[in-house]
């Protein structure tokens, strides 16, 4: 697991995140949380889970911090882009580690979820911004 604090500080470690921060303090980034994460709090730490194979993992995550009693949050994907047309009809808003960071990380620096998706969310994951419709 990748730990990011605000100051996007990253640390990797066999450690567990429920060992080295209060409870209430984390937040579980995973795609399927109902929760949306409309902004970066300074005072959280997020978790960046490692799942890549969505179809056989999926939940995975969600579950996980449910059963630690963790916050879970998930990327406002739905909230600021629209599915696209295309010939395998595929639609994801699960990302890999580094997407997942790039978004944080962009979002940091403009404070425009658009933008920050915009970086993180490769247009073969079935998104794109309203604007890129044509």
């Amino acid at each position: 697991l990748l730990f990011l604090s605000c100051s996007f500080q990253m640390d990797t470690t066999q450690e567990s995140y429920l060992d080295l921060f209060p409870l209430d303090a984390i937040v579980y980034l995973t795609p399927d949380s109902e929760n949306v994460l409309e902004d970066i709090d300074p005072n959280k730490v997020y978790v960046l889970g490692g799942l890549v194979d969505e179809s056989i993992h999926k939940k995975l995550t969600l579950q996980r911090a449910q059963e630690q009693s963790v916050q879970t949050a998930r990327l406002p994907i739905r909230e600021y882009m629209v599915k696209t047309v295309n010939t395998k009809n595929y639609h994801s808003e699960t990302l890999a580690i580094n997407q997942v960071f790039d978004v944080l990380s962009t979002y940091y620096e403009t404070r425009s979820w658009p933008a920050a998706l915009k970086a993180g969310v490769s247009s073969g994951k079935g998104y794109v911004l309203p604007d890129a419709v044509k």
